[in-house]
C-alpha cells in the first residue's frame, strides 16, 4: 500500500526523530512511504532550500492523490498538514490521525470529531507497533 505521511515542517521540526521511527514502523508493516524523503533531519522548519513553495504544494497533491491513505502526525500544530487532511478526505482517501495527547494541549475538534478519521491516541511510539497493523488493514478500531 501507498502511503502519505503527513507531518509538521515548518510549523516545527522538534518531532522529526518521531516521525523517522513512524515511518519506520510502517514501512516495516509493508508499506511505501511517499513522503519518507521529507521525514528525515536534514529537512529543517524552512524546508528544502532547492524546492520553491509551488513545487512543493504540486507534489504534494500529486503523493496524496497516488496514495492509498493518508497517515498524518497530528500533535504539532500545522497548517499545511491541516490542508493535507483536508484534501485527502476531498478525495476520499482513507484518514489516520495520530495524536499523543497532554495536558496543555488538546486536538483541533475539527480532526477529532471527524467520523470519517481514525484518531489514534498514543504516548510512546511503540504503542503503534501493536495498533497499526490491525488499523492499516481495516480492523475497526476504538481509538476515539
Amino acid at each position: 500500500m501507498k502511503i502519505y505521511f503527513a507531518s509538521s515542517v515548518r510549523g516545527g521540526r522538534r518531532d522529526a526523530p518521531l516521525y523517522f521511527k513512524i515511518i519506520e514502523i510502517i514501512k516495516a508493516l509493508g508499506h511505501e512511504v511517499l513522503t519518507e524523503s521529507l521525514n528525515n533531519f536534514s529537512i529543517s522548519a524552512s524546508g528544502a532550500p532547492d524546492v520553491t513553495d509551488a513545487e512543493i504544494f504540486e507534489r504534494d497533491c500529486q503523493w496524496i492523490r497516488e496514495s492509498d491513505l493518508l497517515i498524518a502526525e497530528v500533535t504539532q500544530t500545522s497548517l499545511g498538514v491541516g490542508y493535507q487532511l483536508g484534501y485527502a478526505e476531498n478525495l476520499g482517501k482513507r484518514v489516520i490521525c495520530l495524536y499523543r495527547p497532554r495536558h496543555d494541549h488538546r486536538l483541533s475538534a475539527i480532526v477529532n470529531g471527524n467520523r470519517g478519521f481514525v484518531v489514534i491516541g498514543y504516548q510512546q511510539v511503540e504503542e503503534l507497533r501493536e495498533v497499526l497493523p490491525g488499523v492499516l488493514s481495516g480492523e475497526p478500531t476504538a481509538a476515539k
